[in-house]
């Protein structure tokens, strides 16, 4: 006789779907929001370019970037509070907003320094472009994914690629083509793809008819991408600003990232 204990119970007649009709919902995320370190504006701030820094390489040279003007903070609600530090620091997990003295223009830069899912992508864009904040440039500084890129990617050689919005791109005929923000840049290759909060925040430049440019760069950790990024920026974005810093802050970073990104989660230790 068979066992009704121990038995192996027969395999469901649900479909795993319908299984999840007995779970209930998980309670929904609350919205992501700015918070102004000065009076909130009456009226949507005007940059004449912002810049959105999403790679490691662009973080680390706007986090030695001095001086810069905290403005405010965007607050994802699922992205927790422990563990900052009182400073602004290149291992916190925030996402400020910083003004640049780049001589007569008024420039706004976003430091993202951490990740934002695929489905909070379009709620962050949102808030950093036709809300509160409405530039009339876009600059967009990110890493290649080598799973998204349709060729081979070499470990040893340094890449940047770009693209841009159709309002970027008409501005450059004509008598124009030096409004161009990354002159001589590669676009980036046919067949790619771009993901994310950098495709989230193109695309709504694209839907506002605001000039914008996407940078992306490969590989994503490497000190020689620092100093790519770093020379189109000096060159042809804020020529006015000082960008440089010591060899050893570079050989900082490439140390940094190398302890950084081993095969192991750092957070289960803290």
């Amino acid at each position: 006789m068979e066992d009704l204990i121990t038995e192996i119970p027969p395999p469901s007649r649900f479909f795993q779907e319908d299984l999840n009709n007995f779970i209930p919902p998980s309670p929904s995320l609350a919205s992501p929001f700015l918070v102004f370190s000065i009076p909130k504006p009456e009226k949507p701030l005007r940059p004449s370019l912002l810049i959105v820094a999403l790679s490691s390489p662009s973080l680390y040279i706007f986090h030695h970037l001095s001086p810069k003007t905290l403005v405010g903070s965007l607050i994802l609600p699922e992205v927790p509070f422990s563990g900052l530090s009182v400073e602004p620091s290149f291992r916190d997990k925030t996402c400020n907003i910083y003004s640049l003295n780049n001589g007569d223009k008024s420039t706004l830069l976003v430091s993202v320094q951490h990740g934002v899912s695929a489905e909070r992508s379009h709620l962050v864009a949102r808030l950093l472009i036709g809300g509160d904040i409405v530039p009339d440039r876009l600059l967009i500084l990110d890493s290649i994914q080598s799973q998204n890129f349709r060729g081979k990617l070499s470990p040893d050689e340094t890449y940047a690629f770009k693209l841009e919005t159709l309002a970027e791109r008409k501005g450059l005929g004509g008598s124009n083509v030096a409004s161009s923000l990354l002159k001589g840049l590669d676009y980036f290759p046919s067949g790619s793809m771009i993901d994310g909060l950098a495709a989230a925040l193109l695309s709504r430049c694209q839907l506002k008819n605001i000039k914008g440019t996407l940078c992306v760069s490969w590989p994503e950790f490497s000190s020689s991408v620092v100093a790519l990024i770093r020379s189109l920026l000096q060159r042809n974005v804020l020529p006015s600003l000082d960008l440089s810093f010591a060899r050893e802050m570079q050989d900082q970073y490439a140390r940094f990232n190398l302890i950084k990104h081993q095969p192991y989660d750092t957070e289960m230790y803290t």
